[in-house]
């Protein structure tokens, strides 16, 4: 059975970079508040004062250079170190981790992610930005320093930087462009004990994530798009954008492995991962180093089971089928009427007292991802994710997103990954309502929302053991007003061309 404990997978293999699992973003809609930044991104988005540099379009292929040359210099000071390297199990490995040994007991991994993306056309701005992360998992073995069989600590500690603006800033959409777009700042992410059963499964308590182990597809994690990790309709529609990247929260998950070939997981985690954060700040703000460790906003309740009908062996790819759920305790704004005086029920743009509570949320999803041919040093994959949310308290009222993923490609360069991915997200038939009223009563400028088209195309290539190269084309579709503070705000942006390139380095 494989290991419970991954010592050198960490935030970028869960981003998709090094071994696929899980990307996101963060910030959403807050509980009982209908952001007004919904309207100026014309999404859904909220606030996020998005720092990053902002390159002009001369500048591209310098910054594109730079981030080669970056890879260059740190994997030339890279030694041999095959004892701590470890190469993931799914389809769109690429290169291996290098997983050192700190002191008997204890392991540490560090990654670098560093990429440029560019607008090629449309958009509400032009040049491009640079981002990077800088991420260190240490992880101990309390079997061999404590003598406590089966148990288990993890840390994972982040580097965000930028230099003034980010992906998401050229597009102004509700898919984030870049998974690993988020507040530059140190940042504790995850920090929890683990009990491992020896039966198989095991028990995780204290500062964790949703998207290391639900709503994820393995083939899609291949994806740079944030939108096809921790998916736009947990994103948008969970306070603060839920326990996934960057904010993680206090929580207990149970895994049980009834069959080698079943596996059945549930979580609690805390409602609100930001803490009692104010309506008009960031949520990353209001949690700006993971050290708030919130226990505010009622509580988030998942639960998934997942059926592998072929398990993956070394260098192999296999099938799997999940099915989901998840339930929040709080309370949430109904997102087409308030209350007005007398208690009369009017719409939210008349500016009503008070919005409608409405108790609790809830959401279902289902995942496939399908081996459709598989060779000795070449796989295909299919993956589909499909979920939904009640329309009257959700932006997002139902989300899907499938496409293909294919590994070694290229003879000779088995670790190669050739993913393609298509998303839609669909704004609720309340949201879409309230805007036509607007429309009508106010003479709002910009489309009706409906939803949010992505597809992207990537090549990973895996050209040293320990550096990956990852060159990404993005179009993006939506509807809405651009920001407020965009050069044209009464301009529909419509869509937009990107063009990115990744670099990953372990050291």
């Amino acid at each position: 059975m494989e290991a419970e404990f991954k010592p050198g997978l960490g935030a970028l293999e869960r981003h998709g970079i090094v071994r696929a699992n899980v990307t996101t973003r963060p910030s959403a809609p807050e509980t009982l508040r209908r952001g007004e930044t919904e309207r100026s991104l014309g999404m859904g988005g909220t606030a996020r004062d998005r720092q990053g540099l902002s390159l002009g379009g001369s500048a591209w292929p310098c910054c594109a250079a730079a981030c080669l040359l970056l890879s260059l210099v740190a994997t030339s000071a890279q030694a041999d170190d095959d004892a701590f390297s470890r190469r993931g199990m799914l389809a769109n490995d690429v290169g291996q981790v290098r997983v050192r040994e700190l002191v008997p007991g204890i392991d540490w991994s560090l990654l670098y992610a560093g990429e440029v993306f560019g607008t090629a056309s449309g958009g509400v701005e032009s040049g491009a930005v640079y981002e990077d992360l800088l991420d260190l998992e240490v992880h101990a073995d309390l079997d061999e320093l404590l003598g406590w069989e089966g148990g288990g600590a993890h840390v994972s500690l982040y580097q965000i930087n930028n230099g003034g603006r980010n992906a998401a800033d050229l597009v102004a959409t509700l898919s984030d462009p870049s998974n690993i777009d988020a507040r530059p700042t140190f940042r504790v992410y995850t920090a929890y004990l683990q009990q491992n059963f020896g039966g198989g499964g095991s028990l995780r308590f204290g500062q964790i994530a949703a998207d290391d182990e639900f709503f994820i597809s393995s083939t899609a994690s291949a994806l740079i798009n944030s939108t096809f990790g921790w998916p736009d309709i947990t994103e948008a529609d969970l306070p603060s954008g839920g326990p996934a990247y960057p904010l993680a929260t206090p929580g207990v998950r149970l895994k049980l492995d009834p069959r080698d070939d079943i596996q059945l997981l549930a979580a609690v985690f805390s409602g609100d991962p930001a803490g009692d954060c104010p309506a008009q700040r960031d949520p990353q703000d209001c949690n700006a180093h993971g050290t708030t460790f919130s226990f505010t906003g009622g509580a988030l309740l998942m639960g998934e089971a997942q059926y592998r009908p072929s398990q993956p062996i070394a260098g192999r790819t296999g099938s799997a089928y999940r099915i989901g759920g998840w339930y929040h305790t709080g309370v949430f704004a109904d997102q087409e009427f308030g209350n007005g005086e007398d208690g009369l029920i009017i719409p939210l743009v008349d500016e009503p007292d008070r919005p409608i509570a409405r108790e609790g949320n809830w959401g279902l999803y289902a995942i496939v991802d399908q081996v459709l041919w598989q060779g000795d040093t070449t796989a295909i994959t299919a993956f589909w994710r499909g979920g939904i949310a009640p329309p009257d308290r959700n932006f997002i009222s139902w989300y899907v997103d499938a496409g293909l993923g294919v590994r070694g490609l290229i003879a000779g360069r088995p670790d190669d990954v050739l993913t393609a991915g298509f998303a839609q997200s669909n704004v609720s038939r309340d949201d879409a309502v309230l805007d036509r009223t607007e429309r009508r009563l106010f003479g709002f400028p910009g489309k009706v929302r409906r939803g949010s088209t992505v597809l992207e195309l990537t090549y990973s290539a895996a050209l040293t053991q320990y550096w990956t190269l990852q060159p990404d084309l993005q179009y993006i579709v939506y509807s809405g007003d651009p920001p407020d503070d965009a050069d044209s705000p009464s301009q529909d942006a419509g869509e937009a061309l990107l063009l990115g390139l990744r670099t990953i380095v372990s050291f």
